[in-house]
């Protein structure tokens, strides 16, 4: 039986109250929005002393088009062993995915390099982020980086993150410590806890290792080829 008081239809102002990003922030097509995440600020047990690193990332611009920045590194004893700065357009292909293309700026390790930086990003399914990025350097040299993690919820406030990152270069670079193909691999499993969606503390444990070449510039100067640190942070955004 049809209902005596219709359903009226939805509006595209309705679309706009309800319709939020994955960042949480409301979605609107010409609207100017921004969202920063510092998805690791954490202490880890090294092998070779304390390590604080931090990987930072965020963008600012509207539904199709934004400007990414994304920062990671890592201090040891108080000094940097890596730092890197990357600014990114984006630009949304699909609901699901951007491609990204801008540039690359390594502090560390070794003389600093600058990079021109290309590839995609989004989500493959649902919560299970995926990052895959290229770089053009100096002298011609090549690298690419896989980047994946995924949020399990345990609980409502209860959250396990595993994570993983892979690492390739085109060619030797002996003064980063850097061999060609595969050279390094990070995997991480991280159980934080959200006492606000803002603010979540989390301990975990990461597994790094290097291959082939890199792993023989580390053998040269009496480094881990491959170890298991304890970590302990924060999660933050805004």
């Amino acid at each position: 039986a049809q209902s005596r008081t219709p359903i009226p239809p939805v509006t595209d102002a309705d679309r706009a109250a309800v319709y939020t990003s994955h960042s949480g922030h409301q979605v609107h097509d010409s609207a100017i929005n921004s969202y920063f995440v510092a998805d690791k600020l954490e202490w880890q047990d090294a092998n070779d002393g304390s390590a604080l690193a931090w990987d930072l990332s965020g963008w600012i611009g509207g539904d199709i088009d934004r400007l990414l920045l994304r920062s990671e590194g890592e201090r040891t004893n108080g000094k940097t062993e890596e730092a890197e700065v990357q600014a990114l357009w984006g630009h949304a292909v699909s609901s699901s995915w951007d491609v990204v293309a801008g540039a690359r700026q390594d502090f560390k390790p070794g003389a600093p390099q600058t990079w021109a930086a290309f590839g995609l990003q989004g989500q493959a399914i649902s919560d299970l982020d995926v990052e895959a990025t290229a770089f053009i350097g100096d002298a011609g040299q090549t690298a690419a980086r896989l980047e994946a993690d995924y949020d399990l919820l345990l609980t409502n406030d209860l959250i396990l993150q595993p994570t993983g990152e892979l690492n390739f270069y085109g060619k030797n670079d002996p003064q980063r410590g850097n061999g060609s193909g595969l050279s390094t691999s990070e995997f991480g499993l991280r159980l934080r806890y959200e006492i606000t969606p803002q603010f979540a503390p989390y301990v975990g444990v990461t597994w790094n290792r290097s291959y082939g070449k890199t792993a023989d510039y580390a053998r040269e100067d009496d480094e881990d080829v491959a170890q298991a640190r304890l970590v302990v942070g924060l999660r933050l955004w805004f």
